[in-house]
């Protein structure tokens, strides 16, 4: 894509924004008024009702007006799908990302929504309703929080980093359970703090934004990953896999950091 292809591609992206936004943040609001911090499950079966239950009252909201602002793309219906999408314009969401925390009383869960054109994310929006956050960003355009740029930090020494990791689904397989424990016990001689939590996508904005400077993960599923790597990209971050190659919806693994820190980072996961 030449440099003026890619100018008017941005700017007829940026042209989404403001319904994205609002599509999330009506979708995230569904999704407040059935939050308390004093939610709580009995057992599993209550845990998988509630999850459905946030997932298809966040959908019915989030759904009809992704395909309204944009109906020739195409919905993602998997929702724990890796690999690549294939030609053509996608939208790659998930209405209840962090639903489990959202079922047990924490703040750390929002509403994602990924335009993905020929298998590359173009344009994201992640409403944090319990924490009035929302993150932005449009290939090109840069990234955003609250509508005030953001930028990855600026850390190069891995030994004064803050890093984290988590599952990308539950019920990982072995091989990558086996993975993703090696890699924590390299990581914590390696790095200044370690943490491993879910879900993927509260820990890449903050990687985003500065506040932490590398997120690593070994399962891949694609609206984990699709709205956090785009933010960091366009925060000016290395997002790669540990090959140290950048990243792409069929690469094994996903490292999302600082420049400064991509080279060290994919060594030790390597």
């Amino acid at each position: 894509m030449n440099e003026t292809t890619a100018s008017v591609q941005t700017t007829d992206d940026s042209a989404l924004l403001e319904g994205l936004v609002a599509a999330v943040t009506e979708a995230g609001t569904v999704l407040l008024d059935r939050f308390s911090t004093a939610n709580r499950v009995e057992d599993r079966d209550a845990l998988l009702a509630a999850i459905g239950d946030n997932d298809d009252a966040s959908t019915a909201v989030l759904r009809p007006a992704l395909e309204q602002l944009r109906p020739e793309a195409r919905w993602d219906d998997d929702e724990e799908g890796h690999g690549g999408l294939g030609a053509g314009e996608w939208w790659v969401a998930d209405a209840a990302e962090g639903n489990v925390n959202h079922i047990h009383g924490g703040a750390n869960w929002g509403v994602t929504a990924t335009l993905v054109r020929d298998d590359v994310p173009v344009i994201t929006a992640v409403f944090l309703p319990a924490l009035g956050q929302t993150f932005t960003a449009v290939r090109g355009g840069g990234a955003f929080l609250n509508g005030s740029p953001i930028t990855v930090s600026a850390k190069s020494d891995l030994a004064a980093a803050l890093v984290g990791t988590g599952q990308a689904k539950p019920g990982e397989a072995p091989e990558v359970r086996r993975l993703m424990s090696g890699s924590i016990d390299r990581m914590l001689d390696a790095a200044l703090l370690v943490s491993a939590t879910v879900p993927a996508t509260l820990q890449l904005v903050q990687v985003a934004a500065g506040h932490t400077d590398a997120f690593w993960q070994y399962g891949q599923v694609r609206s984990g990953l699709l709205a956090g790597a785009l933010l960091v990209q366009e925060a000016h971050g290395a997002v790669i896999d540990t090959t140290g190659i950048p990243w792409t919806l069929t690469s094994p693994d996903f490292i999302a950091t600082t420049p400064g820190l991509a080279p060290s980072i994919a060594a030790v996961l390597r």
